[in-house]
């Protein structure tokens, strides 16, 4: 409970000239929200999706490139690793910051997962890291173009209300999906014959990790149940202070096959150093079409637009699932600001491939703010000026494991699931192409899937019930550029 100083103190700023000022600016009591939980929101997205400033190094500081060198040169991958972590978090706080300030709403950014693993096992492999990081310089510039000319937000505009709605819904079960993996909580089978996930090891539950993930799971949902101001933020450091309690005691370690019960990413223990000086020698090191020569104009603009398809609906979802959850859509189930939170989004695909750390997009993990009460880019302001610390107190980060962030995004795929409700599914021209949206996105563990999906279904049910005038044209050639994003492969193989 606050106490009376508390409050009288933010009393006194609220109704200052700052105050009013950062009121006015973000439209916080615009949009029902709060100053604190604003603060909050942007602190829960924070420590929800941190886990990025280790894991890219992990994925684009320890792959060679075509000549058997690592991001940067060189063929020693600690270096590598560092410069990685510096430079993702320079790019997702500036970018989400910018996010905040110019689109005012509360989405951060940071490097996209799974375009980073296709950049470094399948792109950088057949050329230099320069190269490569070109290719996305490229893609983002192209999808900058298309959201200047309009064609981005008349795409998403076209797309039927209730298939957003599906959106939403197929992200929500794919966050809780990513919460429960990332956690050990459901797991990949060893033996090659068993089904494809599991409960735990064997279909056991073991490992001190484990038990910190279901402790922090169960305070946050009671927390929340409660109404607790703060349940996720408080339920993610609660859970992060006993996970290094555990550390200490047991000595659990890292997850490994001979330590399957270890933690997932980073083990939670007190670092030596609490500072680090950021290196900043990877900006800049791209070349825009060095690609061209190294593998054929061909093979390179199909690398592209595997790029540019993934980024440009990913964040179509991840902007409508985040503004359903803060009732912040309108009665076309849009974004505020749709155009400038677009603009953004592009602007940070470039900005990762300039900063040689793969392609910044929107994070689902923005939810889980969302859950804590935010509304507003001054959350994202909040997130981004967090990354940033982090490059100085890089070791401080690492102290939030994975089973201590994920619970927050089991709640949150909870919340958003609600919104199932809103999809008619006696119409079988909706409902079969909004279940496909859903079912796939966790199942395929991406976004685009799923929603391409959802797109070639519904222009295929109105074809074959005799209403093709009924659809609007984007959706033909977005459901014609789907088509081929989903054969992409055989394509790939016969044009070269």
């Amino acid at each position: 409970m606050s106490s009376p100083q508390a409050v009288t103190s933010r009393s006194r700023f609220a109704s200052s000239s700052i105050g009013r000022g950062v009121d006015s600016f973000f439209h916080i009591s615009d949009r029902g929200s709060t100053l604190g939980r604003e603060v909050r929101g942007g602190l829960v997205t924070f420590f929800t999706m941190a886990y990025i400033v280790v894991l890219n190094p992990l994925i684009i500081g320890t792959v060679k490139d075509g000549t058997g060198q690592y991001v940067g040169g060189g063929t020693d991958p600690t270096a590598s690793i560092a410069k990685v972590a510096v430079a993702t978090a320079l790019v997702a706080g500036v970018i989400t910051i910018l996010m905040g300030l110019v689109a005012n709403f509360p989405l951060a950014l940071a490097t996209g997962l799974g375009l980073n693993a296709f950049l470094a096992f399948s792109v950088a492999t057949k050329m230099t890291w320069a190269d490569a990081m070109g290719l996305v310089v490229l893609e983002g510039i192209i999808i900058l173009l298309l959201v200047l000319t309009g064609f981005r937000r008349a795409v998403f505009e076209a797309v039927p209300r209730q298939l957003k709605i599906a959106i939403s819904v197929g992200i929500g079960l794919f966050i809780a999906f990513i919460g429960v993996i990332d956690a050990g909580f459901v797991r990949r089978p060893e033996a090659p014959t068993g089904p494809p996930v599991e409960l735990g090891v064997g279909g056991n539950l073991r490992g001190w990790p484990v038990l910190v993930f279901v402790v922090g799971l169960i305070l946050i949902v009671s927390l929340y149940a409660r109404k607790v101001k703060g349940a996720i933020l408080i339920g993610i450091l609660t859970a992060t202070v006993l996970a290094i309690v555990v550390e200490a005691i047991v000595g659990v370690g890292g997850r490994t096959a001979e330590n399957p019960g270890g933690w997932g990413l980073s083990v939670p223990s007190l670092p030596d150093n609490w500072f680090s000086r950021p290196d900043l020698d990877l900006l800049g090191e791209f070349t825009l079409f060095g690609s061209f020569s190294q593998v054929g104009a061909v093979s390179a603009i199909l690398l592209i637009f595997t790029l540019m398809l993934a980024d440009f609906f990913d964040t179509m979802g991840t902007m409508t699932a985040i503004g359903a959850e803060a009732n912040l859509l309108d009665e076309q189930g849009n974004p505020p600001n749709a155009q400038r939170i677009l603009i953004v989004d592009s602007v940070a695909a470039a900005a990762g491939g300039a900063a040689s750390v793969s392609s910044n997009t929107s994070y689902i993990e923005s939810a889980s703010g969302v859950g804590e009460g935010a509304r507003t880019g001054l959350a994202s302001v909040i997130t981004g000026i967090c990354f940033l610390l982090s490059m100085v107190f890089a070791p401080l980060v690492t102290l939030v494991p994975y089973e201590a962030a994920t619970p927050a995004l089991v709640l949150v795929g909870f919340l958003m699931m609600a919104q199932v409700k809103g999809i008619d599914f006696d119409d079988l021209e909706v409902a079969i192409p909004a279940f496909l949206t859903i079912i796939l996105m966790p199942f395929t563990y991406s976004i685009s899937a799923g929603i391409g999906a959802g797109f070639v279904s519904y222009v295929l049910l109105k074809v074959v019930r005799g209403k093709a005038r009924q659809v609007h044209p984007l959706m033909w050639v977005v459901a014609a550029l789907f088509v081929v994003y989903f054969a992409i492969g055989p394509l790939g193989d016969w044009l070269t």
